[in-house]
């Protein structure tokens, strides 16, 4: 991480009459950038200290009552897979916070963390741009859109040694302000491809809040309909990895997300499997991953000697099914989920985010559907029927993108670990492309390598 001295830009000044931060000069050529000068004369206006450390405003019960109310809380999935897991040794971490500019969630680098807790950086503290002047997180907020804010370019002092990118989460339908994500770190906090990769994850944001809303409309309507008649509802495609780290210290019922729908077992692109039950959270390892996924797959119930064998390869594997089979039951206590015998299944329909990934491909609606497709089911896991139902749900995604997506989606796709070597799918993009599209020369570029790497010639 460099110095505060490296960075040419001015910085804020105490006025000798007042002991306010006096206002700093006028940018000159390659000094203070206009997005700054104008956030410092609007932080010097709230008569800043420069030099405080801000506290928290939300503690325990309080900050726990705004994190569970809050929108957000329902797509933290989505910033923990997008965001939250390329931080790990990286040096930089990500906070969301509310659209008052208060951090309700900072996870990501252990190391970064402790050292921002030193300035005041950590979950329910206020980091509006009235409360500690220029950072990202509440200039965004300010400006209502992506913002970047490099080192002594911050207001506060002791936020010099940082640098930040912070992108605004919007409500699609109403405009109106959610909240903000932010990366903080050193140098590559400000890279181009983080600012880049923060908005990627602010609009995956928006339109899975966008669905869930839809999806919610649509439960209410279907709850008014008189007696006999159902409506199908509709689910909302799921962009969660891993859940963050409140989700996995805190115990069910302490995080907040869609209730009154059926429960959803998250497992797309993650080595556990996360289960959503009315409101609560609860993540599952190993052969209860595996298990309960082929269970929801099967909603009918699979007899023992299919389950045993699905799992473990051998139909003989009986005892040591119905041994994990108890634990997995006391793990299911706290979300109030049942799993029944004769044959194995769980007593309420339970959705799969794989499952509603295929849905929306027979709906045609090919880019909500690889939206909601974040990786392959159970990567880690080597259970037969795991490794087909992988199979199954990576194969029909291709086929189908190929058949019917846009340019724009399979590119996407084609950028993916499992279609980064996919020949067909690289030449499918180029036969799509225009003939004067700045892109074909990417896609020649890639399919040449390919060529030589695997040998072969392009179709």
């Amino acid at each position: 991480m460099h110095t505060p001295s490296d960075a040419p830009a001015a910085l804020p000044v105490l006025s000798a009459r007042s002991g306010l931060p006096a206002l700093p000069l006028l940018p000159q050529p390659g000094g203070v950038r206009d997005l700054v000068q104008a956030s410092w004369v609007r932080s010097s206006a709230s008569r800043l200290d420069p030099d405080a450390v801000p506290e928290p405003t939300l503690l325990d019960d309080s900050l726990r009552a705004v994190r569970d109310e809050h929108p957000l809380t329902r797509v933290l999935g989505t910033i923990q897979t997008l965001l939250v897991r390329h931080t790990t040794d990286t040096g930089l971490m990500v906070a969301v916070g509310d659209q008052a500019g208060r951090l309700l969630w900072v996870d990501g680098d252990h190391d970064v963390r402790r050292r921002a807790e030193s300035m005041g950086f950590v979950a329910g503290t206020d980091w509006s741009e009235t409360a500690v002047g220029t950072n990202a997180p509440g200039t965004a907020l300010v400006l209502g859109r992506a913002v970047q804010i490099r080192r002594t370019e911050h207001f506060a002092r002791i936020v010099h040694p940082w640098s930040c990118t912070a992108v605004p989460v919007h409500d699609r339908a109403t405009g109106s302000l959610l909240g903000v994500i932010d990366i903080t770190g050193g140098d590559d906090a400000v890279a181009p491809t983080t600012l880049a990769l923060v908005e990627a994850t602010a609009l995956a944001v928006e339109a899975e809040l966008h669905l869930l809303t839809l999806e919610d409309r649509l439960a209410r309507r279907a709850a008014r309909r008189p007696s006999g008649f159902t409506l199908r509802r509709l689910a909302a495609p799921t962009v969660a990895k891993a859940a963050p780290a409140a989700e996995t210290t805190q115990p069910a019922g302490q995080t907040g997300t869609t209730r009154g729908h059926a429960p959803l077992l998250r497992v797309l692109g993650r080595d556990d499997a996360l289960l959503e039950v009315a409101g609560d959270r609860l993540v599952l390892s190993g052969r209860h991953a595996e298990i309960l996924t082929l269970l929801a797959w099967h909603p009918r119930g699979l007899g023992a000697e299919e389950l045993a064998t699905a799992v473990y390869g051998r139909d003989d594997a009986l005892v040591t099914l119905r041994a994990e089979m108890v634990r997995l039951r006391r793990a299911l206590e706290p979300a109030s989920l049942q799993v029944l015998s004769r044959p194995y299944r769980v007593g309420t329909p339970l959705d799969l985010d794989a499952s509603q990934v295929l849905a929306f491909l027979d709906r045609g609606a090919h880019r909500v559907a690889f939206a909601g497709y974040v990786g392959p089911v159970l990567p880690g896991s080597a259970s037969p029927g795991v490794a087909d139902l992988r199979t199954e749900v990576s194969r029909r995604l291709r086929e189908s993108l190929l058949a019917d997506a846009g340019v724009d989606t399979l590119l996407a796709f084609a950028r993916t670990d499992e279609g980064t070597d996919d020949v067909e799918l690289w030449t499918a993009c180029l036969r799509l492309l225009p003939g004067r599209s700045p892109r074909r020369a990417a896609v020649v570029a890639h399919l040449e390598d390919l060529e030589l790497r695997l040998g072969r010639v392009t179709p």
